[in-house]
């Protein structure tokens, strides 16, 4: 692979529609497709009905949710859903499996406090001095833009593909993956894959993992002018939240030298604390939910089994504990970690394809979250990569955005990366 762009390159570049990109995308952050929501199953039906004005295969079905709840690889969940809906569309020309497989997820994370929006309207779109604003900008509606115009821009052109190039929409990537799952057991899949999650201008060949744990503790209600009577179950969890702030650090000593500068690549975090019912009441039961990163090519259940031991370890020396152990359980998404073996050509594709787009080798680097790469990886066995437009710190903020100039630069690296593994020619 060169890292020069060929005429052919040269020309199909040219004919990028970039103002249709960026018009896709305002009418993508537009659908409050928050997960689990109607609104979610509504940008399927809408993107499918886009792709059904194209010259294309198009799979758009129904998730057997109880069937794939089920299944020995389920994710796990944690917004309600009543349905759940899957969509691809693969290149009628070119023969055999799909060369390359483009995918992202529709689904985003809910708002937040609106007044942290500083008056932007979540789902408005507003562009700004070439940025544009909104939830999902980032994550990774951009990137679903993105795959998108690479398949128009294919379509447009009239190139011969000798291989064909499929582009997957998912939903439920927020809260596990089970749009992934689904796709891969209904049979789509590829030579290799390109996640268009953001990723900052680096190539992501690996993720770690990430379980959602619930821990809950018993105290003993007393009112509150006589506490002592009784036990807070917010004080008996502090011994627990020490002991886990211990496990996250020695979890951490040992870091992949793909993170980097991150100091923290597999972080302990509680996300939820419910306590007492009562402002006058002792607390007699306390609930953390969080999450638990899992290390690069560590067994989820190993990491569960560390967490397990650090919890009870804790109320081993408490004496209230010892006698009321805390329960944990592991409910909600199960992200295992996942990578792509570093000498894998696609990677190696991926940087020449950047840097004959855009002028620069993206570096190789490992992400701190859990994605679907580690079910393509692993489920499908199809060596899976992430590179798209974003600031992945811009993730599930306020005020979440995308550079308009890094939306279009990172397209038009996916359409070399498309043009070279699909055997591209007139």
């Amino acid at each position: 692979m060169t890292a020069r762009l060929s005429p052919l390159e040269d020309s199909v570049l040219s004919a990028l529609d970039e103002e249709a990109l960026v018009r896709d995308l305002v009418r993508l952050v537009r659908v409050p497709s928050i997960t689990g929501t109607d609104a979610e199953s509504e940008l399927m039906g809408v993107i499918a009905q886009d792709c059904a004005a194209l010259d294309v295969d198009v799979d758009h079905w129904r998730v057997d949710l109880n069937a794939i709840a089920v299944h020995p690889d389920f994710p796990g969940t944690e917004a309600p859903r009543t349905e759940a809906w899957g969509l691809v569309a693969t290149t009628t020309v070119g023969e055999g499996t799909p060369a390359l497989v483009l995918q992202g997820h529709v689904d985003v994370v809910p708002t937040g406090h609106l007044a942290r929006w500083d008056g932007v309207d979540p789902f408005g779109a507003m562009i700004n001095k070439g940025v544009l604003h909104g939830r999902g900008a980032c994550d990774m509606k951009a990137g679903v833009a993105a795959n998108a115009a690479v398949l128009r821009t294919l379509l447009a052109t009239g190139v011969r593909l000798e291989k064909p190039l499929a582009v997957h929409w998912v939903v439920s990537e927020e809260d596990g993956g089970l749009g992934a799952l689904a796709t891969l057991l209904r049979g789509h899949g590829g030579d290799a894959a390109v996640i268009s999650e953001p990723t900052s201008g680096t190539t992501v060949i690996a993720n770690a993992g990430a379980l959602t744990f619930r821990i809950e503790i018993a105290g003993a209600a007393a009112h509150g002018s006589i506490r002592t009577e009784g036990v807070s179950a917010l004080d008996a969890f502090l011994p627990v939240h020490q002991a886990l702030a211990a496990l996250e650090a020695d979890r951490n000593c040992n870091r992949d030298p793909l993170f980097g500068a991150n100091r923290l690549p597999y972080p302990l975090s509680i996300g939820m604390i419910r306590a007492g019912d009562w402002a006058s009441t002792v607390p007699d039961e306390l609930v953390a939910e969080g999450r638990l990163g899992v290390r690069l090519d560590e067994d989820p259940q190993a990491a569960r089994l560390a967490l397990e031991h650090a919890v009870a370890e804790a109320a081993a020396t408490d004496p209230w504990l010892r006698d009321h152990p805390p329960e944990v359980s592991w409910p909600g998404g199960q992200f295992a970690s996942g990578r792509t073996p570093p000498g894998h050509p696609l990677i190696a594709q991926m940087q020449s394809a950047a840097a004959a787009a855009r002028g620069d080798v993206p570096p190789l680097a490992a992400a701190p979250y859990g994605s679907d790469l580690r079910l393509y990886a692993g489920v499908g066995g199809i060596p899976t990569l992430h590179y798209g437009p974003g600031d992945v710190r811009l993730a599930h903020a306020p005020r979440e955005q995308v550079r308009i100039d890094e939306l279009i630069a990172v397209t038009r690296a996916l359409l070399v990366l498309a043009l070279r593994r699909c055997d591209a020619h007139r």
